[in-house]
Order: C-alpha cells, then structure tokens, then sequence
C-alpha cells in the first residue's frame, strides 16, 4: 500500500519539482497539492492523505496557522527554508512529526524521512534539530521533551526520554562554548550521550557513516577525549576536560 502524500507550498515550482521527485517512488503516492494553510485543510479533509508536507509561510495562509488542525487528520512533516529557532518550537509544539529544511537534504533523503513520517517516527533537519539542542535563547525554543534525539528513529528507543520515561540526557552547559563546538559537533555530542551508535547518527542526521566517524575524531581532539566514554562523561559533566 502506497503512502498518499499531499504537498503544501505557496510556490507552483517547488509543488512540481516535489511532485516530481516522489513520483520515481512506488511507495509514495503524491494525492493532492494546496498553495496555502486553508487550502490545505480542505485538501486534508477530503483526500486523508498519510502525510502533509507543509510549508510555513505562504502569502493567503501559512502553515503554522493550521497546523493543529492538520494533525488531527494526517501526519504532517514540515518542509521550509525557515530554521528560525521560534518557528521550529511552534511546529513541533503545535504536533508536527518532522521538521526539514530546505537545502539540507537529499532526494533520497526527503523519500526516506516521509516513509518515516507515514510510521511516526520523527525526522528534522540537522539545523532543525540543533535549534533545539543549543536553546539559542529566543522565546519558545525549549520544547518540553525535545531532543536532538528526537531524530533517532522511534523504534531505537531515543526521544529524548531515558527508558523509564524521564527527561533524557542533555550536555553540560560549559561544554559548548569552552571547547568551541560547532552546530554540527553539538549534533553530534547530544546523540553520543544518548547512546546512539555511528549508524544510528549517521541516520539521524542524513549523513555518511564515514562523516560521522570523522566528526567524532574532531569532537575527541576538542574535549581532549580518547574514547566514547570519556566524550561522553566530559559532555556531560561528569569528567573534567584536559
């Protein structure tokens, strides 16, 4: 059975070039298309579809206006060029599964994070995800429960809860900024705490398994590490850093 997807930009060209785009798919099926919020509700009431990839800011309505109301028939996956800290709060407060940024990901990878949408499992897009992570200090950015983590796949257990349901781990907050630790390292250092594997990371955050490798050598020469456990103890303030 094909997931039915329905697309939702102001922009003709961007509907088309994603119409395109999930059309090489068998198991996506793109059901309709709506060029504004209100548009979008009406084509979710009478098309069901799976998943709503949504825009933010559409001129005659955008999405943030309904978003609420969207989940409440489909998963929805937000699709924009805005990664503004205040936008992705509200997104993923008001009940959006995913949360992708244009220009961050590959054909393959947008396939990917819908079949994840159909199944729940929630996907955002490295800057998305690091929003979160780094609580930039604009209002609404800390989301309760939100974590880099939350773009772990569900079925690894990691939502940004421990098993037992309480808040998961969160780095200390020294450690960014006294090893001067990129957005992207920052990424990096939150999954490792959570016990994510390099394939788990490499998944999460759409990259090569041998990138993340790469990465996780830099992070050990930052914080003066050499090994995960002890990465992980400094990220997390249990170990002073050299």
């Amino acid at each position: 059975m094909s997931i039915d997807v329905l697309i939702v930009d102001d922009n003709p060209v961007v509907r088309m070039g994603l119409w395109s785009l999930l059309a090489i798919d068998d198991a996506i099926e793109v059901c309709g298309e709506a060029s504004s919020g209100p548009e979008a509700v009406t084509a979710a009431q009478e098309l069901s579809p799976d998943v709503v990839l949504l825009d933010v800011r559409m001129p005659s309505g955008g999405g943030l206006e309904v978003l609420a109301e969207l989940v409440t028939m489909s998963k929805v996956l937000m699709l924009t060029y805005s990664d503004e800290p205040a936008v992705v709060s509200q997104a993923l407060r008001a009940g959006a599964t995913g949360y992708l940024v244009h220009g961050s990901f590959e054909s393959r990878e947008l396939v990917r994070a819908i079949k994840d949408t159909a199944d729940g499992k929630a996907r955002l897009s490295p800057s998305a995800a690091a929003v979160l992570m780094q609580g930039l200090g604009s209002e609404g950015t800390n989301v309760p429960g939100s974590s880099l983590a939350a773009s772990v796949p569900a079925e690894h257990g990691r939502s940004g809860e421990s098993g037992d349901g309480s808040p998961g781990h969160a780095l200390a907050p020294h450690v960014v900024t006294r090893h001067r630790l990129s957005r992207r390292e920052v990424e990096l250092c939150s999954l490792l705490v959570e016990g994510a594997s390099n394939s788990e990371i490499a998944h999460a955050l759409f990259i090569e398994e041998k990138t993340v490798k790469n990465h996780i050598n830099r992070i050990f020469a930052k914080l003066g590490a050499t090994s995960r456990s002890e990465a992980i103890a400094i990220c997390l303030g249990t170990r002073p850093s050299g």
